[in-house]
């Protein structure tokens, strides 16, 4: 692949994480452009005590973009503090130790972008991390019973009663500011993907945000959308591939990718601790929705954490597609 060609990553979430860990060694061009609904754990803590967007998935990104050579600065950055990474927002239990300093960074510098800035330069980071929106924003969902939900961790962890299948999400405010530096990576991007990641509650929240939706459907990009292995309990259960595609297309009035990207591997057994299902292709179904893009299957589980994507696997997939 050519190292020149400039790759956007829509989410910020586990899954971008797992994506750009093997990425990096094939570009030396990367942008994430990450979620800022994000309200659980320590960034929700972090974003209600302190007026700052959630760092969470942000400092993660960069965490996995730090050189391999220092390993040591990565466990320092990911380093959580013992204690419920939900408990009470003053306390410093359950904190990973690089939220805290991306908020003294934000002190320092006055400014969020800039104490990214500071972060990335502070830890050599290669490639360039970008919080979505320039204000936080929280999501509110519509569940299949007609249940407005609001808050994206009470909808990612199912925290609440009647049927949990989600229907559609939304964004609040309904059109936030977003930087010219996202407006500008969407428009001058060789390669965009969405995905892996939390449909409704990581992916969506970026993708449905007005003016990147704008920017995203008028890029020339190639576009490729990253299927999760397995379903979460709450967000997609019993989701077959078609059920991503016809989520996006009701958010985005259309499939605007060419190439769906699939695990094929189910052989390793998902502990049932997890409460995870596999992802399966369901072509007849998708092609019922009129989908055109090319679904590209490959072995990309995580042989170690059948939930997730191994990154080298995806890498070297992705590599063959662009």
């Amino acid at each position: 692949m050519n190292t020149s060609k400039k790759i956007v990553c829509l989410g910020g979430g586990i899954g971008t994480v797992n994506l750009i860990t093997g990425l990096k060694t094939l570009t030396d061009s990367l942008t994430v452009v990450a979620s800022m609904a994000d309200e659980g754990g320590s960034s929700g803590r972090l974003r209600r005590m302190y007026n700052i967007l959630p760092p969470g998935d942000l400092v993660s990104c960069m965490s996995a973009l730090i050189p391999n050579t220092d390993q040591n600065s990565k466990k320092l950055l990911m380093y959580r503090f013992p204690g419920d990474r939900y408990g009470k927002d003053e306390d410093l239990g359950g904190h990973k130790l690089g939220n805290l300093m991306m908020v003294a960074m934000r002190d320092l510098t006055g400014n969020f972008n800039d104490a990214v800035e500071m972060f990335r330069e502070m830890f050599h980071i290669t490639g360039t991390i970008l919080p979505a929106t320039e204000e936080s924003v929280s999501i509110s969902a519509e569940t299949i019973e007609g249940k407005i939900i609001h808050g994206e961790e009470t909808i990612d962890l199912g925290r609440y009663q009647g049927k949990r299948i989600l229907e559609k999400v939304f964004l609040h405010p309904e059109n936030p500011h977003v930087s010219e530096k996202v407006l500008t990576s969407l428009s001058e991007a060789n390669t965009i993907i969405a995905g892996p990641g939390d449909l409704y509650t990581t992916l969506l929240p970026v993708m449905i945000t007005p003016l990147i939706t704008e920017a995203f459907k008028k890029s020339s990009a190639q576009k490729v959308f990253i299927v999760n292995v397995a379903n979460k309990p709450f967000e997609t259960k019993d989701y077959s591939v078609s059920h991503y595609i016809h989520a996006v297309i009701k958010h985005l009035g259309e499939f605007p990718f060419d190439t769906v990207v699939v695990n094929n591997n189910y052989e390793i057994e998902i502990p049932k601790k997890y409460k995870y299902t596999y992802v399966h292709v369901d072509t007849a179904e998708i092609e019922k929705l009129g989908c055109t893009a090319k679904i590209v299957e490959a072995d990309l589980v995580d042989d170690h954490f059948p939930l997730y994507h191994n990154s080298e696997k995806l890498a070297r997939t992705i590599e063959q597609i662009v």
